[in-house]
């Protein structure tokens, strides 16, 4: 494709109207499209919020938080990105106000501004601008090349408070990089009202005349709408809007999220984007543009085969923050990854931990119930991480009941814990056995704090991002999930280790003799992909499917859970 063009191109995606609109499966169904024609593509989300990172966040306050393999928790777009993308980002791909107010303020108190007087304009900015420019330049993927497109996701929306530094930073960006370098898609909502079912623009008109008057002006309006977009309605926005007819994206409601790319590129958004800043320029091998081509081919497989499947695999999630389930994100992915890759639908269920507790039974003996009914269902039980002690005897009840009915079990940090701690209670007799993080006078702590962990501070302070995992020796002729990192190829080196993300304060534990019984102090889940599935979620899931009958008239003896 002609020739060489080092400049990155930038693409900027913001978003109006309401938050929570799609942003981050827009911006990465962009880059997988740009990735189809064989160019590579990084990612960086912008978090207007004061906090460094979102370590110390609660999942009810901004959902998952998501682990990259330096150890940075991150927004869980950053998920979204590296799970679409197939790369690897850094937590310098999340930019947070608290990070750049942060280093502004470092400089300031060494001098180095020179007695300036330190403000929102221009240091602010620019410290913005340059933090994405050196971040934009980072290979992502194993190659170790210069990105050829940079995909900017502004978090909240246009005209709040928080993120008016960062608008003001994008306007300066745009000629400081150059009209054929940038380009900005405006994700808006389109609702439709009254009994008629009346798409209405003024929502969309509103925020672009808002995003206007800050001095950018959209490329591509995606116009999120619970039905395909009428093309009344598409006219009207390209003309009070003033953009093209083509440049009006209908993002309708889809079964899945995998629909999006394929979506897009039914509209002409990717002949737009090579159109718009001349992507055709950049010089693409042969080697990678094969690839591209057998990533759209594999994908389009990826969401006829989503439809397709009809055979359900019932796992049940035993959380606690299950009211907000972007709390999990990446684990639902990741069991939709391995149920695509099974060929079954993940029929998935919610149960919250302390609703299988004896406590509970007085309180809502209807909830308490229904809670254990949807347990009994299952062909897979699943306990994810969490902090605090809240819920855990009813993830410790809910691993017990996987235990001695056979039924297959995958714990992710708090559920390794719960299983061991369930195990020591009942298989070795020791009653009173927990953990240190829950009980500290416990008199037999079977899990404890690890030496380098703070018991004082808590951002930053854990065992965070890529770790090894060795295997024992002799688990090669029993271990399940040895055999699961095997068949993907993934165990490295003469010691026999796999090498996952970590975010806890143990390894892999499996239960010999039972069809699947695995935890892992780690997070399996943020190394999944579409086309590459988590090894502990597929033997997990495999596993599920093979159980073909669910526990029946199971007496509750519930003093014998504890």
């Amino acid at each position: 494709m002609g020739n060489l063009d080092k400049k990155i191109k930038y693409i900027l995606i913001s978003g109006g109207v309401i938050s929570g609109i799609g942003k981050g499966i827009f911006a990465s169904s962009l880059g997988l499209l740009l990735k189809t024609i064989g160019l590579r593509v990084t990612a960086i989300k912008i978090d207007p919020y004061m906090n460094i990172d979102a370590g110390t966040m609660s999942p009810f306050e901004h959902g998952e938080v998501f682990v990259l393999n330096d150890g940075g928790e991150v927004d869980l777009d950053l998920g979204n990105y590296e799970r679409f993308l197939d790369i690897t980002l850094t937590k310098d791909n999340n930019i947070t106000t608290g990070k750049i107010y942060q280093e502004v303020i470092n400089k300031e108190r060494k001098g180095e501004y020179l007695g300036k007087t330190v403000q929102v304009v221009p240091h602010i900015t620019d410290a913005m601008q340059n933090w994405i420019e050196r971040v934009a330049s980072i290979p992502v993927d194993e190659s170790g090349e210069k990105p050829d497109v940079c995909i900017i996701e502004l978090g909240g929306t246009v005209g709040d408070i928080e993120s008016a530094p960062f608008i003001e930073a994008m306007r300066q960006f745009q000629f400081r990089v150059g009209s054929e370098n940038f380009a900005l898609g405006h994700v808006a909502l389109v609702p439709i009202i009254g009994p008629v079912g009346e798409q209405k623009t003024k929502p969309t008109q509103a925020t672009v005349r808002e995003l206007r008057a800050l001095g950018l002006s959209p490329d591509l309006i995606a116009c999120r709408c619970s039905q395909k977009l009428e093309v009344e309605v598409q006219n009207k926005i390209s003309m009070f809007c003033h953009v093209g007819i083509e440049q009006v994206i209908s993002v309708r409601d889809v079964s899945s999220t995998y629909h999006v790319p394929l979506l897009l590129k039914e509209q002409g958004v990717l002949d737009f984007l090579i159109n718009r800043l001349k992507l055709d320029k950049i010089l693409i091998s042969k080697t990678q543009v094969e690839k591209g081509e057998n990533l759209l081919k594999q994908w389009t497989k990826l969401t006829e085969d989503h439809d397709r499947f009809l055979h359900p695999v019932v796992i049940v999630l035993v959380g606690k923050y299950t009211n907000l389930q972007d709390s999990y994100l990446s684990v639902k992915k990741s069991l939709e990854h391995s149920g695509l890759n099974c060929e079954r639908k993940i029929d998935l269920k919610w149960v919250e931990a302390s609703y299988l507790e004896a406590e509970y039974e007085k309180e809502n003996p209807e909830k308490y119930r229904e809670s254990w009914e949807n347990l009994r269902s299952a062909n897979g039980i699943l306990v994810p991480g969490g902090f605090g002690f809240r819920g855990t005897e009813g993830k410790i009840a809910a691993a017990k009941f996987a235990r001695e009915n056979k039924v297959p079990y995958l714990g992710i940090c708090l559920g390794l814990q719960v299983a061991v701690i369930e195990f020591a209670r009942n298989v070795c007799g020791l009653e009173a056995a927990n953990s240190e993080e829950f009980d500290k006078n416990a008199k037999h702590q079977v899990v404890i704090n690890m030496p380098e962990i703070s018991t004082t501070h808590l951002g930053g302070t854990m065992r965070l991002g890529l770790r090894p995992t060795i295997f024992q020796d002799g688990t090669e002729s029993w271990s399940k999930i040895r055999k699961c990192y095997e068949s993907a190829e993934l165990i490295s080196g003469d010691d026999h280790h796999v090498s996952e993300r970590h975010r806890h304060r143990m390894e892999i534990m499996e239960l010999k003799g039972h069809p699947f019984y695995v935890a892992t102090q780690y997070h399996p889940e943020y190394l999944s992909r579409p086309l590459k599935p988590s090894p502990p979620f597929h033997g997990f899931v495999v596993a599920s499917a093979e159980r073909k009958s669910v526990v029946k008239n199971v007496t509750l003896n519930v003093t014998n859970l504890r």
